[in-house]
């Protein structure tokens, strides 16, 4: 089976290692010469646009930033519609709108091709030792055909239901990540600001209810100031964004969601929007006059 993979950024690159790893033949793709190069040397063979990626594939892998580069990326002139075959696959990983997963769907299925909606979660770290969650939607027979590749990237790999399921389920998988970091802001700026050690009561909290994968994920980053991205601010941003889009379409008040894409609008409108979403506790240090650290009693 030959694999197309276009998007090698911070989760794509890899991906796309770990398909290598595991035997594969790749053709990539990106507008970044510098991730094609490493990925090329990893292995891989170099294509010169989403269609020529899709001309040598089987099935096509995409893990991009938004709704439109995907959409340029599927169907636009130099797009995967142009060079993909009857029976290919597309299995696009990014986080985008369900609304745009079922466009890029229809169109693809008009020529004889397949496409899942399969976002991940799990951060740069999963990506990197391929333990991703992977929840995709679309058709039952094109994701069992898949699921060997997919299960190369991630350990727990789930259909959740038809085209346009797996977004959803992304965005719903987003607002509990991105609040519960926002939570565990406010809990350690009150903390700091109370002169405990955060250290100590991180792990007097993490072994009770309290405790989470986010907790044990982020805390330690926020205490030691590392904010160099895994999830970065901006991406976040567009994530929720697209939450309270979808939302609003179904008639769903998210308060909670609404309040933390503005935390994430504040953030990138200090210049912060390439940090870890970790970066979350600067914007309550700052309403808090406080700052949170090993080094806070």
């Amino acid at each position: 089976m030959k694999i197309g993979f276009v998007g090698l950024g911070i989760m794509g690159k890899p991906m796309a290692k770990n398909l290598i790893k595991k035997g594969y033949s790749l053709t990539v793709y990106d507008l970044n010469a510098e991730a094609v190069a490493d990925v090329v040397q990893a292995g891989a063979v170099q294509g010169s646009s989403p269609k020529a990626v899709a001309i040598e594939s089987d099935v096509i892998i995409t893990m991009l930033p938004n709704n439109a580069i995907v959409k340029t990326v599927m169907l636009g002139e130099d797009g995967i519609i142009h060079g993909a075959k009857a029976g290919t696959i597309v299995v696009d990983m990014s986080s985008i709108s369900p609304v745009v997963a079922k466009e890029a769907a229809d169109a693809l299925a008009v020529q004889g091709i397949s496409m899942l909606d399969a976002p991940v979660s799990g951060g740069e770290p999963k990506a990197i030792d391929g333990t991703l969650s992977i929840m995709a939607g679309g058709d039952e027979a094109a994701f069992q055909r898949v699921l060997p590749v997919l299960s190369c990237m991630g350990k727990d790999v789930v259909r959740v239901g038809p085209s346009g399921s797996g977004s959803t389920a992304k965005l719903a998988n987003q607002i509990i990540v991105n609040v519960n970091i926002a939570a565990v802001s406010e809990a350690l700026v009150l903390a700091a600001k109370a002169g405990i050690d955060l250290e100590k009561m991180y792990q007097a909290i993490r072994g009770g209810l309290a405790g989470s994968t986010v907790l044990d994920a982020k805390v330690p980053m926020m205490l030691e100031r590392n904010f160099k991205a895994g999830g970065r601010v901006d991406i976040n941003l567009k994530d929720l964004t697209n939450v309270m889009e979808t939302a609003e379409a179904f008639e769903v008040p998210l308060p909670l969601t609404e309040h933390v894409r503005h935390v994430f609008e504040t953030l990138r409108d200090d210049g912060k929007q390439a940090l870890d979403h970790a970066g979350i506790v600067q914007y309550y240090e700052k309403l808090a006059n406080v700052e949170v650290g090993k080094t806070t009693r």
